[in-house]
């Protein structure tokens, strides 16, 4: 868990790994999984991934994949907690609210989660990460704010999804809406382009990104590429 780093290479949502990127499964102590769809864990990720491998997901999520024969997926409720460790690191990884799509029409979709990592060493949190998972800008995700501060690193699923013309994803407008919520130390924005039911496009989030001021600590992943993750005080020095 020393020197994580975020590939955006997998259709998977991984934890912080040593390694990240895609010919081969990468070295994971976890994967954290924000809902069960296609999108985020398709046939190969079922067929590549070693089933002993924990997925910290949704408790639907769990019940699922245990049928699928991983018997190490843990199904975490908003606000509970999954803990992992190695040598003097901890990792936890705390689910927070998500929704996948306007109400009532989220509940046509499957029970979604953002998660919180929190790198531990020496009794003190080196490293926070808010991931959004698939959901919208919504009021009650200010209380993950509330309760964690402004992150590290915020890895924002965005692309605008729609789907019969109802918008299930953050577009740029609520991309940045959250950016400027949070104000993390590093912005990396993925889930943008990967399927036609996508509408908001990268350009449109960096471009209101620049527009309100809120262009610092921007990261842009290519498939493949990896970014060491650092402490938000260590990206300002910097």
């Amino acid at each position: 868990m020393s020197g994580p780093t975020w590939g955006t290479a997998s259709p998977a949502d991984a934890a912080p790994s040593r390694r990240s990127g895609r010919r081969t499964c990468p070295l994971l102590d976890a994967v954290v999984l924000s809902h069960l769809h296609g999108d985020h864990f398709d046939r190969r990720a079922r067929r590549g991934l070693p089933q002993a491998v924990p997925i910290v997901t949704t408790p639907h999520a769990e019940r699922r994949l245990r049928r699928q024969g991983f018997r190490a997926a843990e199904g975490v409720r908003t606000w509970e907690s999954w803990e992992t460790t190695r040598n003097d690191d901890l990792l936890r990884v705390t689910a927070v609210p998500g929704q996948h799509g306007p109400a009532v029409v989220h509940r046509a979709l499957p029970p979604v989660m953002g998660a919180v990592l929190e790198l531990e060493r020496a009794g003190g949190t080196v490293l926070r990460i808010y991931q959004t998972g698939d959901t919208l800008m919504r009021p009650f995700l200010h209380r993950v704010h509330e309760r964690f501060g402004p992150p590290d690193v915020l890895v924002a699923h965005l692309g605008g999804t729609r789907v019969a013309g109802v918008l299930v994803t953050m577009d740029a407008r609520q991309g940045a809406d959250l950016v400027e919520t949070f104000r993390p130390g590093t912005t990396i924005p993925v889930h943008y382009d990967d399927y036609d039911v996508f509408r908001s496009p990268l350009s449109h989030f960096t471009q209101e990104l620049y527009d309100r001021g809120l262009q610092a600590g921007l990261r842009v992943l290519h498939r493949g590429e990896t970014a060491r993750l650092e402490p938000a005080a260590t990206v300002a020095a910097g």
